[in-house]
């Protein structure tokens, strides 16, 4: 997305900021914050009638729904761009832009890195440099993003000492829930009141943060993000794998089940004290949190699918994410994990579901590998860990009951 502005309170200078069009959640949060901070916004995208809608629309609303009731923004001064076809004039705009955020999942920047990188070394160094902020559900994905654009490949290596001058990488913590969205709702997005957007600062030092309402500049970004991820995204995911395999439709649904709340609580139980414990968070303040996440993710106004918050297994259960990660950490401490172990069985059991390959992809594994094979190569997880034994039970357990079907 590429954005400008002459906001007199920011500046009389233009600014410009990049991130892609087809994910609601850069439409309806990142260029949200985006526009209401004085910013234009260009979009970046390859789906050709998507970038033709975008520029033949001149606004679209971004609506907030809560239980106090439900608020709307008009979103204009846009416009869009085809990376596919305008290439060249996308590398342009990202030379002479101020900010690049991208939302497109974390399978996919290594994808968007390669145009990123042409505009960056195109940029002149008396520029301040470009500021970039990945804004995804996953721990470093600026410094993955960054390791992308600075790849052989990508950036010549004769380029490498002086790109900090012309482009500064800072990770970030994104919360907020923009459920599947209405087919006919054309560009408009529809998602959650509640917001936490969370960015280091570390790396802007010298030459200041960028000008973004909304932001919560910090130095240290760790605890906010584990804090997030291991809350709110297990919590999610929870509810939607045991939803899934109870054949529940959406989330709130899902929560309903009382044995499906308590799996979903045990399992924050078992994060909560990882985040106490690691982070020095206030015990009470992270149950409190807790409860205010249950009350989101069961929001009835969001009518969140079970299949869209499970989708991308393969992903959710690797070992850097929202069960692996804490369940193998716990247990190297010696805590208990079974209500992460039970999210875990159920996200294996997430099979061959309808629009999501990578179910497909977990089905195959399952079929194909032995169950140490699995682990090593879904989770990530090494023989010599204390977890290792346990998920090669889950997934023996799971494979057993699909060769029996």
């Amino acid at each position: 997305m590429v954005a400008s502005t002459t906001n007199p309170n920011l500046s009389q200078n233009q600014y410009r900021q990049i991130n892609e069009a087809n994910h609601s959640s850069g439409r309806g949060f990142v260029a949200c914050f985006l526009h209401n901070s004085g910013y234009e916004v260009v979009f970046a995208d390859v789906a050709d009638a998507l970038i033709d809608y975008i520029n033949a629309s001149p606004s679209y609303r971004v609506i907030e729904v809560g239980v106090e009731g439900t608020t709307e923004s008009k979103i204009t001064n846009y416009r869009a761009i085809n990376s596919k076809t305008h290439e060249a004039d996308l590398i342009d705009e990202i030379a002479t832009a101020d900010i690049v955020t991208c939302s497109v999942g974390p399978r996919v920047l290594k994808f968007i890195a390669p145009v990123i990188a042409k505009g960056i070394d195109r940029r002149d160094e008396s520029l301040t440099p470009l500021h970039v902020i990945a804004c995804e559900n996953a721990i470093g994905a600026t410094d993955t993003l960054a390791e992308f654009i600075k790849s052989p490949e990508n950036t010549p290596e004769d380029r490498l000492e002086s790109h900090d001058k012309r482009a500064r990488y800072a990770n970030s913590a994104i919360d907020r829930i923009v459920p599947a969205q209405d087919p006919n709702a054309g560009l408009d997005v529809t998602l959650e009141k509640f917001f936490e957007w969370v960015v280091e600062k570390t790396p802007f030092a010298d030459v200041g943060v960028p000008n973004i309402e909304g932001i919560n500049w910090v130095d240290n970004l760790a605890p906010f993000i584990e804090r997030k991820l291991f809350t709110v995204n297990t919590s999610h995911a929870t509810a939607a794998y045991h939803g899934y395999n109870r054949r529940k439709r959406t989330v709130y649904d899902a929560l309903q089940d009382k044995a499906i709340m308590a799996e979903v609580r045990g399992a924050l139980d078992e994060t909560k004290g990882l985040i106490v414990s690691k982070h020095g968070i206030d015990e009470a303040a992270q149950a409190a949190y807790v409860d205010k996440i249950i009350k989101r993710i069961g929001n009835p106004h969001l009518e969140d699918a079970v299949e869209r918050v499970g989708r991308a297994p393969l992903r959710k259960l690797s070992r850097k994410e929202r069960f692996v990660g804490p369940a193998a950490e716990i247990a190297e401490n010696g805590g208990s994990v079974k209500y992460l172990l039970d999210a875990i069985e159920m996200a294996f059991r997430f099979q061959n579901v309808e629009d999501d390959e990578e179910s497909k992809e977990l089905a195959a594994i399952m079929s194909d590998s032995t169950p140490e094979d699995v682990v090593a190569k879904v989770c990530g997880v090494q023989a010599s860990e204390k977890i290792y034994p346990q998920l090669v039970d889950v997934v023996k357990r799971v494979q057993a009951d699909d060769s029996s079907e």
